[in-house]
């Protein structure tokens, strides 16, 4: 047999047991088959638990966050990318762009 009329006949079962599903488990199997085709769900779905210890200097920095935000509005991230040049869409880019390789470690601090 041809391999996409296999291909053809495992969606359209895939298609009947979806269809059978009551709400919550088509749910639960939505968000699994996200995760198969999302290598970014994937990785997060796969990723160890952080379970490492919050230090006494990172839970003084939390609480002094937020009682500076009980007497302040919070900053957008749009004005504090604008403080430093940059835009939504720059911000975006820097998450796909690879950055430029260094030129002989003249880079390096």
């Amino acid at each position: 047999m041809d391999m996409a009329v296999d291909l053809v006949e495992e969606r359209q079962r895939a298609h009947a047991y979806l269809d059978r599903l009551p709400a919550e488990q088509l749910s639960a199997v939505r968000s699994v088959l996200e995760t198969m085709l999302d290598p970014v769900s994937r990785a997060l779905a796969n990723a160890p638990v952080d379970d490492e210890e919050i230090s006494e200097d990172e839970q003084r920095a939390v609480a002094e966050a937020r009682d500076w935000l009980k007497h302040n509005k919070p900053i957008p991230h749009e004005a504090v990318l604008a403080d430093l040049g940059l835009t939504l869409d720059d911000f975006d880019k820097t998450g796909r762009t690879p950055p430029p390789p260094e030129q002989n470690g003249q880079d390096r601090q």
